[in-house]
């Protein structure tokens, strides 16, 4: 196994992105593709690790920018403006997540017929709108992610199927917030599943986002199950039925 990267550079006409691929070179042909989206912070090692850790898996995995290459990096009260921005223009969010996904489709390394979405806080509202607009999409997977329904949402069936990882006491959002997006699923006909977390809160996977006054800790536990359960749902999509 070699696992190799490499800079995706992409653009919309008006912002330029970079994104990072990684997949094993040691695999020969085309492989099921992930795009693996941000947290509030912008792509970083955090995700650039996990696209590493699919790619171990057999996947190829784009962990793809959604602010633009000049952000990459520039600390969380700038980061948090954009994403308060495109949270506010869910059009303008869907068009940059449909822009990433097409980009991920194109590389040679990956199989564009068989294709899924994994995010983090900010990327889980994101993956979650993808299946929302109809994207051609297995499957997507929220860890801790942010559940509030676009105003958006055209009025049609989901077809992708769904995992939500959440952290039940998440401050972010709530039960009631839980329950609303399970009425939402089922009204639009996914094949969905929930696994909750007790006593476990936001971004319970990443040890950088480690701040209790703020409702986000790391919870070694729900990191580990939580992952396992995306390897499972992962390969249902791609290996089972």
């Amino acid at each position: 196994m070699s696992i190799r990267t490499r800079p995706v550079d992409y653009d919309d006409g008006n912002i330029a992105y970079e994104g990072t691929l990684a997949w094993d070179d040691a695999s020969d042909g085309p492989r099921p593709g992930i795009l693996v989206v941000h947290t509030i912070r912008g792509r970083s090692a955090f995700e650039e690790g996990k696209a590493e850790a699919l790619a171990r898996l057999g996947y190829a995995a784009f962990a793809i920018d959604l602010y633009g290459r000049d952000v990459i990096g520039t600390g969380e009260d700038n980061t948090r403006s954009h994403m308060n921005a495109l949270k506010a223009d869910r059009d303008a969010l869907q068009r940059r997540l449909s822009l990433s996904l097409r980009v991920l489709k194109e590389q040679a390394e990956v199989d564009e017929r068989r294709t899924a979405a994994i995010g983090f806080c900010f990327g889980g509202l994101c993956v979650l709108d993808m299946a929302r607009i109809g994207e051609d999409l297995a499957g997507v997977v929220s860890f801790h992610g942010l559940l509030d329904a676009p105003d958006n949402r055209p009025d049609n069936n989901i077809d992708a199927r769904v995992l939500v990882l959440h952290g039940w006491d998440d401050p972010l959002a709530t039960p009631d917030s839980v329950l609303a997006l399970s009425e939402e699923l089922t009204a639009a006909g996914a094949d969905w599943q929930l696994h909750a977390y007790g006593n476990t809160v936001h971004a319970f996977t990443n040890p950088m986002a480690n701040d209790e006054s703020r409702g986000t800790v790391y919870a070694a536990a729900a990191d580990r199950r939580s992952w396992v359960a995306m390897k499972n749902f992962l390969d249902e999509l791609f290996s089972g039925p």
